[in-house]
């Protein structure tokens, strides 16, 4: 079975991809579907295909390039309804049946949909993106009835928008944006989307309604930053920049992402924690690198650090206090007393960040698990030397961060 946007008729010109579905009865056993699955599937791409890759989501699938289209060839059940799905890719056949039925003549609305979100950076369900997914831009035209309504009423969205079509949400969500699957009432059709990409979609909304452009669909890629440019943007903010680089895990983006941002919000709650201030922190997947990229507001400190203690009326643990500070050399000053609580000035461990980086207490912290590993080769780049060909356009948008139609304002 041909599913997605090409079976339903929604392919947006330059898309080069095909999930293409094999349906294996219900009863057979999970191992077996896998063996059965990815076996038939190896054989219909080096039939047709240039060889072919083997990837994983919740279970294994094989993809494959044929005449130049990327190829998708995923082994799921034959549900009788997607109440008995058996895994996740169960539920897509429903998906493309339902809208199939109902799309009509709402294919060129949706194809304007997916076009503005594109343009406007918003579109792609991944990790990395936490935008809209397509099957999300046809229910959102379903729901709404035509584009321009669509943008109509996402110009009112606020958190919490809950959009059911059949009536029929089975729990609630806590995302920012709920849209209920229409054909499985336990699942957010939209729980991808962050509440940045769900804002930034509202701001392209009013933007087009007030001043309606073929501006607004035409695509425009991440400009690359030249290193001088990169260099001089640095000097101008004032601030302090560093990179965390690594090898990039052999895992597909839907694994390594994730990870990535939980390192990445680990290691700036612990420059927080010694007192240099995080302006931005992001992150980017490269092909052959990972980084993690922190702009500090504070990048060094004086020697001493004050440290408070318990109030002298918590006799215990004021005691504890004062007998660890007053042994020699746990404390520069004190204790002393000072509002009622014993305070000491001691030394402090990490006079900048960049010594705070590249110790091993960044091992740590909360990482995922394949990035703690992969940080094991990592280096550490300060200034200037964050710039790389390989970064060079994720670099070029965090030094010069816009909305989306501020973005397209300034084109």
């Amino acid at each position: 079975m041909v599913v997605g946007s090409a079976a339903r008729g929604t392919w947006v010109r330059g898309d080069r991809d095909l999930d293409l579905f094999l349906l294996f009865p219900p009863d057979l056993e999970r191992e077996a579907l896998e063996r059965d699955g990815l076996a038939l599937a190896r054989t219909i791409a080096l039939e047709f295909g240039d060889g072919y890759r083997e990837k994983y989501a919740e279970h294994p699938y094989i993809n494959a390039t044929v005449d130049g289209i990327d190829v998708d060839l995923v082994p799921c059940y034959r549900v009788a309804s997607a109440a008995g799905i058996q895994s996740a890719v169960d539920r897509t056949p429903f998906h493309t049946r339902y809208v199939t039925a109902r799309i009509g003549d709402l294919v060129d609305d949706v194809l304007l949909l997916k076009r503005l979100a594109q343009a406007g950076g918003v579109y792609g369900s991944d990790q990395m993106t936490e935008g809209f997914a397509g099957y999300l831009c046809e229910l959102l035209v379903l729901h709404y009835g035509s584009f321009r309504a669509v943008l109509e009423g996402a110009s009112a969205w606020r958190p919490g928008t809950v959009i059911d079509l059949e009536k029929h949400a089975a729990k609630r969500f806590t995302e920012p944006l709920v849209v209920i699957d229409p054909v499985d009432p336990n699942r957010n059709v939209s729980a991808s989307v962050s509440l940045s990409r769900m804002m930034e979609f509202v701001e392209l909304a009013r933007g087009y309604l007030a001043a309606p452009s073929v501006a607004f669909f035409e695509h425009r890629s991440e400009s690359p930053i030249a290193c001088d440019a990169f260099a001089a943007r640095i000097a101008e903010r004032g601030t302090a920049l560093y990179a965390v680089r690594f090898p990039t895990p052999n895992l597909i983006e839907d694994v390594v992402v994730p990870q990535l941002r939980k390192s990445l919000d680990g290691l700036a709650q612990l420059l927080e924690r010694h007192g240099f201030v995080v302006n931005r922190a992001d992150a980017e997947m490269g092909p052959d690198h990972c980084l993690l990229l922190f702009e500090l507001l504070v990048n060094s400190l004086p020697a001493i650090a004050r440290h408070q203690g318990p109030p002298l009326w918590n006799r215990e643990n004021a005691e504890k206090f004062r007998e660890k500070y007053a042994a020699p050399g746990e404390a520069v000053a004190g204790p002393f007393i000072e509002d009622g609580r014993y305070v000491v000035e001691v030394a402090r461990r990490y006079r900048t960040a960049g010594d705070l980086l590249g110790s091993d207490a960044v091992l740590q912290v909360s990482l995922g698990k394949h990035v703690r590993r992969a940080l094991g080769e990592r280096e550490l780049l300060a200034g200037p030397a964050c710039w790389s060909d390989e970064f060079a356009p994720f670099l070029g948008a965090f030094v010069d961060r816009a909305s989306p139609l501020l973005r397209l304002e300034r084109a």
